[in-house]
């Protein structure tokens, strides 16, 4: 990924459409911001998830990732705070791979 990409995918919500006129968050929804990988600086939709949900982390389908056409796999880490409650980002889901 270039520079110009990474500019481009910062501040997005994962899921909307590339040329979406509003592509960054919306009030009174809770995101996780995407750390690392191929989709570093997204933020993802978590509102409404369960604490367990959040502990299992994602797999995020991608064509930026080592397959393309694979997923991202992302993951809270131990260490940092679970959000409690939205709106805004609550936590960071960071990087640990990719699978096809």
């Amino acid at each position: 990924m270039n520079d110009g990409d990474e500019q481009l995918l910062r501040g997005r919500v994962y899921g909307c459409d590339h040329d979406d006129p509003a592509p960054g968050p919306r009030p009174h929804q809770t995101y996780a911001v995407l750390v690392g990988g191929p989709l570093d600086g997204l933020l993802l939709d978590i509102t409404g998830w369960r604490p367990e949900e959040i502990e299992d982390g994602v797999a995020l389908m991608t064509g930026l990732g080592r397959w393309p056409g694979g997923r991202a796999l992302y993951d809270p880490r131990p260490d940092e705070p679970r959000p409690t409650s939205g709106p805004g980002v609550v936590c960071r889901f960071h990087y640990s791979g990719d699978t096809p």
